[in-house]
């Protein structure tokens, strides 16, 4: 599945990858038509009552890739920072990818983690995440640095989360050889403008959790002021099926 997976990354077809946190919300974008999907540790650690960024829900997300095999979904996993011995975990639970973020940190360290985990797990698509854009203002030299250096380490993609700019996504693209994935941004570029680009990854990231979030709120607060509801909802067979 691995080969697969690596395959959905099109040079002018990007793979939409949406990112889930439970089993239903996998089953929903499966039957939807989405042929990969990628999990959100924002998602995940919400849901469990934890804080994100803090390597605080490998337990959960680990259960849960295992739980989505059962449908024999083509998964990949956001494992935060990240270390060999989580992703070898979710390679042996059957994960065909994991994202990895160097948080901006020391980008040598990150490097070395991307080796180690391309040895223990040389088939595992391995998306090496930099947070140079990222609730940053943004520094493209230092992009491109990383992109070389995690590419040059072995990392089979490399996501820039926070990148909008068409220039310097122009400027990523031309930098490594290996699939560029960015965050969709509402209100920014859309995937077709994207794939003009040469982006062949684009991710959702927490995008679906917090919509979910918010429809839910919204639904239960239309209620209470007695007015409309969608009435397109997936229904109770539906959901329980």
């Amino acid at each position: 599945m691995s080969g697969e997976f690596r395959n959905l990354h099109r040079e002018g077809d990007p793979l939409v990858l949406p990112n889930v946190w439970d089993v239903a919300s996998a089953r929903a974008l499966q039957r939807a038509g989405f042929p990969a999907l990628g999990t959100t540790s924002l998602g995940v650690a919400a849901a469990n009552g934890l804080l994100d960024g803090e390597q605080a829900t490998d337990a959960d997300t680990l259960r849960l890739v295992r739980r989505l095999q059962n449908g024999g979904c083509l998964i990949s996993v956001d494992i935060e920072r990240g270390s060999v011995g989580m992703a070898v975990a979710v390679a042996a639970a059957g994960a065909v990818g994991v994202n990895m973020e160097d948080a901006m940190g020391d980008a040598g360290a990150h490097a070395r983690l991307i080796r180690a985990v391309k040895r223990e797990a040389p088939d595992l698509f391995v998306n090496a995440r930099t947070d140079t854009h990222w609730q940053r203002a943004g520094n493209l030299p230092e992009a491109l640095r990383r992109a070389r250096l995690y590419a040059d380490s072995g990392a089979d993609g490399v996501f820039v989360p926070g990148l909008r700019s068409p220039a310097d996504i122009s400027a990523l693209v031309e930098a490594v050889e290996v699939p560029i994935n960015v965050l969709f941004l509402p209100g920014a570029l859309c995937v077709a403008e994207l794939a003009a680009l040469g982006v062949r990854r684009v991710s959702l990231g927490s995008l679906l959790f917090r919509a979910a979030l918010a429809a839910t709120v919204e639904t239960a607060a239309a209620v209470r002021a007695n007015a409309p509801v969608r009435p397109d909802l997936p229904g109770y067979a539906e959901v329980n099926g």
